[in-house]
């Protein structure tokens, strides 16, 4: 779907940039499209694909089992991840942007990227973007595509517009296409088992070549880690295009996993952060690194997939991608930093993807604005063992715009069904059943048993509070 104008409050600039301390880390963010929580063998001691890479940072460092991207959907959690703040503060109430649709960020807001660009740090982004381009729709790219990654407080940019079963097919570097989108492509065979899935019909540049992309991400990222190994710390964000559709591992890949091509992909995208740690180690700085591996929101794995492969990418979770089930946008987080974190170590703690940007300001030793970050807590206190989580509650939102409100083990959707991707999508209750969905967390993971009857005050208290943050503009605390 294309989204229309956005407008967001002008954000105020930090009180002061300095330059880094000695001690600032680079920042590496690697996140996986559509990779489940229980794909990986440091979530699932049961999953059918070989995760070695992905596994040996859980055992170097610490990981999350209670975080949460802040939808199920790409855009919005890519905003959430690079703004602190909930995409559903903006116009985008619903769905995701399309390769044609223009900037989401406006660019007068403070971000993750222009934070640490202020604080002496050079910046870069490598991969699927998605967050749109440019000030009008549809977007031409036969001009220059700003505002953009470079407009937000990225140096540097090398990547494609949108998902990769989005038109127009293209790499963009910085403000510009690499290749222009001169040829067309028909759209692929739709295969979920023993294929590949699919593309859809559009505009492709001649040097495009879908399976390329992956291997280009990683070949720009470990090119971005050996330029700027010995110079200020650096920020590296590589949102990567897989898992997500369409599955096309490569040949190397094929068959090595027991979870068809899908299971291919995740285990070449573990090999991309083999990758990538490699480069850091080569240049002698992983140590000085803070990484984290994690995903945009869950696997879309529907329980035919389950069956048929006998894997489960969400692991014993709820539903899947686009879903406002704990499946939707529970994911794997995975943060290693040998300086500041202990090794092997696991953390209950709720946090969630908007969160990076409160712990770079932490990390920074500086004072967020308060018109900035509006839903992120620090979670630098969790990294190092030094304090407990601040965070209590959470917002989640599906694709289809259904919430959930997250209090601490209690869980409220007031509505019936996904709001996804599994059925029912939009159930509406008969008369005499529950309205919504209640549960605790705690006691019923897979979200199971429905409580919204037998605890009509939990109901209220967490009614009340999902109002009070979409109302009051805000969730983070304290808010100087």
């Amino acid at each position: 779907m294309l989204i229309n104008a956005l407008f967001f409050l002008p954000s105020a600039l930090l009180i002061s940039s300095c330059d880094p301390a000695p001690d600032h880390p680079n920042i590496v963010v690697i996140l996986a499209d559509d990779m489940g929580y229980g794909d990986t063998g440091a979530y699932n001691s049961e999953s059918k694909i070989s995760t070695p890479h992905i596994d040996r940072l859980a055992r170097d460092g610490m990981r999350f089992t209670d975080a949460h991207s802040p939808s199920a959907v790409c855009t919005p959690t890519r905003y959430g991840l690079l703004t602190g703040r909930y995409a559903w503060r903006t116009h985008m109430k619903r769905g995701v942007l399309v390769g044609y649709s223009k900037s989401l960020i406006d660019t007068t807001r403070l971000t993750l990227p222009r934070l640490l660009q202020q604080n002496g740090y050079t910046t870069g982004a490598v991969g699927k973007w998605h967050l749109g381009l440019g000030s009008i729709e549809p977007v031409d790219y036969n001009q220059r595509l700003a505002p953009g990654p470079n407009a937000i407080g990225f140096d540097y940019f090398y990547g494609i517009p949108s998902s990769l079963d989005f038109p127009p097919y293209v790499y963009v570097h910085n403000e510009w296409v690499v290749q222009a989108p001169t040829d067309t492509i028909g759209r692929s065979e739709h295969r979920r088992r023993g294929g590949g899935g699919f593309w859809r019909a559009g505009a492709i540049a001649p040097d495009f070549d879908h399976a390329d992309v992956l291997p280009v991400t990683t070949l720009k990222a470990v090119e971005f880690i050996d330029g700027h190994a010995d110079s200020a710390p650096f920020f590296l964000y590589v949102p990567l295009s897989a898992p997500h559709t369409p599955w096309l591992p490569d040949s190397s890949y094929m068959g090595t996993t027991g979870a068809g091509m899908y299971g291919d992909f995740v285990a070449q995208v573990d090999d991309v952060v083999g990758d990538i740690f490699n480069a850091l180690d080569r240049n002698d700085i992983a140590d000085k690194t803070l990484l984290i591996v994690t995903s945009d929101n869950g696997a879309h794995w529907p329980p035919g997939d389950v069956e048929h492969y006998g894997h489960r990418a969400n692991g014993e979770l709820r539903g899947q991608k686009a879903d406002i089930w704990e499946g939707g946008h529970r994911v794997p987080f995975i943060a290693r930093w040998p300086e500041r974190v202990e090794a092997g170590a696991v953390s209950d703690q709720l946090v969630s993807l908007t969160d990076l940007m409160a712990t770079a300001a932490s990390i920074l030793q500086v004072e967020l604005p308060p018109d900035a970050a509006e839903d992120s807590y620090d979670i630098l206190g969790i990294l190092q063992g030094t304090s407990p989580g601040l965070r209590t509650s959470m917002v989640q939102h599906s694709l289809n715009g259904f919430f959930a409100m997250r209090g601490g083990d209690w869980k409220l959707i007031p509505h019936r069904g996904s709001g996804g991707f599994s059925e029912p999508r939009d159930y509406i209750p008969e008369p005499g059943e529950p309205a919504g969905q209640l549960y605790n967390l705690s006691a019923d993971f897979s979200e199971s048993v429905n409580l919204y009857d037998e605890h009509p005050e939990k109901v209220t208290e967490l009614e009340e509070l999902l109002e009070q943050i979409q109302t009051k503009g805000h969730s983070r605390l304290p808010r100087r």
